[in-house]
């Protein structure tokens, strides 16, 4: 069974840069569900794409102009959003910001290779 650390502290989680202006934290996850946490500096865009995962997202800090499917918002700290599965999104930061993602079922695309196996 796949699962991350019971506990996560941030101090101990390395950012992973993803160029342009965004970095990444992974937090907990299993087979069914991930918590991701992205910054992102002004300008930064997070292209348009679709995943066959389910996404909830909390905005932790700054404004961002979100698009989902055919929808485009204004967003800003303490505003949320869902993406169904398949649905083409992305955003623009406008003021510098965090954005809190969960997915279901996990990102595998996001875990480093040896993350196959369970970690206590």
């Amino acid at each position: 069974m796949l699962q991350g650390k019971l506990f996560q502290f941030e101090s101990e989680i390395q950012w992973e840069d993803l160029g342009n202006g965004i970095k990444r934290q992974l937090y907990g996850h299993d087979q069914n569900v991930m918590l991701v946490k992205v910054l992102f500096e002004v300008d930064a865009v997070g292209q348009l794409h679709e995943h066959h995962h389910a996404q909830v997202t909390y905005v932790e800090s700054g404004v961002f102009e979100m698009t989902i499917g055919d929808q485009k918002r204004i967003i800003k700290k303490g505003d949320g959003y869902y993406v169904p599965p398949h649905v083409i999104h992305g955003c623009v930061c406008l003021e510098p910001g965090m954005l809190i993602d969960v997915f279901c079922p996990h990102r595998a695309d996001f875990l480093p290779i040896t993350s196959n196996k369970s970690i206590s």
